[in-house]
């Protein structure tokens, strides 16, 4: 199973990711973990996990990456906010049934 997920950091900025482990991945964005800390979160810490969705590989989760990197940043905001839509803002660009919404919460 591979997550795509969104990250909101102390600037207020969004950053968009992948893969196997949403809270090690976090924590390592957070600065819990050493070593692996993207460059983006690196100078900007990450706070919060706000969005994530399940896929069975990493092919569908990479595009799905790179879509959401792509939109702007109010329809980023838009995904996080309103779940329900991410078939409006990402349907005509990727089969949407390949993904599944992940409570936060649970993570």
């Amino acid at each position: 199973m591979y997550y795509t997920y969104m990250l909101r950091c102390s600037d207020n900025s969004i950053y968009t990711g992948i893969t196997t482990d949403v809270q090690r991945r976090f924590d390592e964005h957070a600065g819990r973990l050493p070593g692996k800390c993207a460059r983006y979160t690196g100078s900007r810490q990450a706070v919060k996990i706000e969005a994530v969705w399940s896929s069975e590989s990493r092919e569908t989760a990479s595009r799905l990456e790179y879509y959401i990197k792509k939109l702007p940043k109010a329809k980023k905001e838009e995904l996080i906010a309103l779940p329900e839509s991410f078939a409006k803002n990402l349907g005509g660009k990727l089969d949407v049934s390949a993904y599944e919404l992940v409570n936060c919460s649970c993570i």
